[in-house]
């Protein structure tokens, strides 16, 4: 387990410059309005317990991936969200490093809270340069990870920092350690595991793990019509990684001699011939694809069959829609999937990036026992890899 900023006493908090790497890496519209706050507001908890602590708070952050100083991508729009999510003012300095930022500093008064100019203004940054984490260091005397979203990256302001700090993690990563963890290692049992998403070439070592862990494992999404091509089916102009088809056929195998498994796949499909909102459909067998069309959901047969295994859960992990949820009416499954969960008994527990999404769109995230802030963070953590931004991190 990971030292936590609760497990810190008052003297190592009260007066402390405390840096805290948050993901705020968020959408916004072309009037620079925040359009999804969700990782702002994950973060509030532990910004709020440091400022009651009497800690001086300072936040780093990217945003998007600019090419050095990018004016499209300053935080300025994020400083004003999170001030208006916290109720007070959030200043905003003019960079993250130098003697300005060490000015400004010095000028905070405990429980007060600034957020840094974008992080990745600065090369060094992503290149995890030595030099550059000690001018991060030099802020601070306290450093605290809450950055989950990137803590699979071994940058700055992500690990460099902590190598030079001491490192503790925030309310949002104890978090998501705390539940992925427990799914992972001691879930409540039978355990579902629901994996979707586009592409078989992302998800490979996340179904390989799980594959050991869980008593059932959904495949849905766009990668069904690999492993379906693998296996010989006609699958029209489905999505298909080719380069994939030969590793999906060796998985499958492997998926199916694994003892004690129960493997679900889609057995009907939502049918189209381009991916436009409002193109014609039709249901069929999802081993009657027409070569001229594309499979872009899963179709009521799927649903019902995927839902029972919902019903009978006591934790369920899914990561990826089921379809291309994003045009209607190519949602409807993975929406039918997220109010499922919604109505379970099962501890519920969804993958970061779409599926999040998903759940968000579905209008029953409150109803999810966690959402992960973590794209590709939740999926190395479900492969069973070692985030080095968390690594880095002291132990209990």
């Amino acid at each position: 387990m990971k030292k936590c900023i609760s497990d810190l006493k008052n003297g190592e908090l009260q007066g402390k410059r405390v840096l805290v790497r948050v993901d705020f890496n968020v959408p916004m519209d072309k009037q620079k309005n925040v359009t999804d706050d969700m990782r702002i507001r994950a973060a509030l908890p532990t910004i709020r317990y440091l400022a009651d602590k009497g800690s001086k708070v300072i936040l780093v952050s990217h945003l998007g991936r600019p090419d050095g100083v990018t004016e499209d991508l300053r935080m300025d729009p994020i400083a004003r969200r999170l001030g208006e999510l916290l109720g007070r003012t959030v200043r905003k300095l003019d960079d993250c490093i130098g003697e300005g930022v060490m000015a400004a500093v010095s000028a905070l008064e405990n429980g007060d809270v600034v957020l840094t100019e974008n992080v990745r203004f600065h090369r060094e940054e992503e290149e995890n340069d030595e030099t550059f984490s000690r001018q991060l260091a030099a802020i601070a005397d306290v450093y605290v990870n809450d950055a989950f979203g990137t803590a699979h990256r071994a940058h700055a302001s992500t690990e460099g920092v902590a190598r030079i700090l001491p490192g503790v993690c925030g309310f949002l990563i104890q978090r998501e350690l705390e539940m992925m963890g427990r799914s992972l290692d001691d879930p409540r049992r039978p355990f579902v595991a629901i994996i979707g998403g586009a592409k078989v070439s992302t998800k490979i070592m996340v179904i390989r793990n799980l594959a050991r862990k869980v008593d059932t494992l959904i495949i849905g999404g766009g990668m069904t019509y690999t492993f379906l091509k693998a296996q010989g089916f006609e699958v029209g102009k489905s999505l298909v990684e080719e380069k994939f088809v030969e590793q999906a056929k060796g998985i499958w195998a492997q998926l199916k001699a694994t003892a004690n498994l129960k493997l679900i796949m889609p057995a009907d499909a939502v049918i189209t011939t381009g991916l436009v909102a409002g193109a014609p459909s039709q249901v069929v067998p999802i081993d009657r694809i027409p070569p001229d069309m594309m499979g872009v959901d899963i179709g009521p047969a799927t649903v019902a069959l995927f839902k029972e295994a919902i019903r009978s859960a006591g934790t369920i992990l899914w990561n990826g829609p089921v379809g291309v949820f994003e045009i209607e009416p190519f949602g409807r499954g993975t929406n039918e999937i997220a109010r499922a969960l919604a109505s379970s008994q099962a501890v519920t527990i969804v993958g970061g990036g779409d599926s999040a999404s998903a759940v968000e769109k579905a209008g029953v995230a409150d109803r999810i026992t966690h959402i992960s802030t973590g794209g590709g963070a939740s999926l190395e953590y479900l492969e069973g890899k070692d985030l080095p931004g968390i690594a880095i991190l002291q132990d209990k």
